[in-house]
């Protein structure tokens, strides 16, 4: 493991936290939007992650005891395939014939509650990377000596 490894996986997850809060602002966005460009309401996305691990890394840990990772990536975005909420509103352009329309399946609460866990994942690894820096710069001081 390098000097700066640890930094660069915390800088890993930093950018995959803020993905995952962009997609979920995006959410919150589209909380009502009944039509969409293929004509559907918006359908709720959610951010996949992934270890983010040289292919070769996996035979070698079989030999080895050595940490081989090098932080998440985002594996993919995939839409929440939950059914969308039917509401009675017949004066809405959007309406059916019996006067409900298609909702987007967006909850505002599920939304929060997972802009919390993302922002104190965020915070967690800006703490682990001070941390990291700070040990760097104790080791530069000892140098010195």
């Amino acid at each position: 493991m390098g000097i700066f490894d640890s930094i660069n996986i915390s800088a890993s997850a930093l950018t995959a936290e803020k993905t995952r809060i962009d997609i979920i602002n995006k959410n919150m966005a589209n909380a009502h939007t009944t039509r969409t460009t293929g004509g559907m309401p918006y359908r709720r996305q959610m951010v996949v992650f992934e270890e983010n691990k040289p292919k070769f890394s996996r035979y070698l840990e079989k030999y080895s005891n050595k940490f081989n990772g090098k932080g998440v990536k985002i594996s993919e975005i995939v839409q929440d395939e939950t059914e969308f909420k039917r509401v009675y509103e017949p004066g809405h352009p959007d309406a059916d014939q019996y006067g409900y329309v298609l909702m987007p399946n967006v909850e505002i609460v599920k939304e929060m509650v997972d802009m919390i866990d993302a922002q104190r994942a965020y915070e967690a690894n800006i703490t682990a990377m001070n941390g990291t820096k700070s040990m760097l710069m104790k080791a530069l001081e000892i140098g010195r000596r």
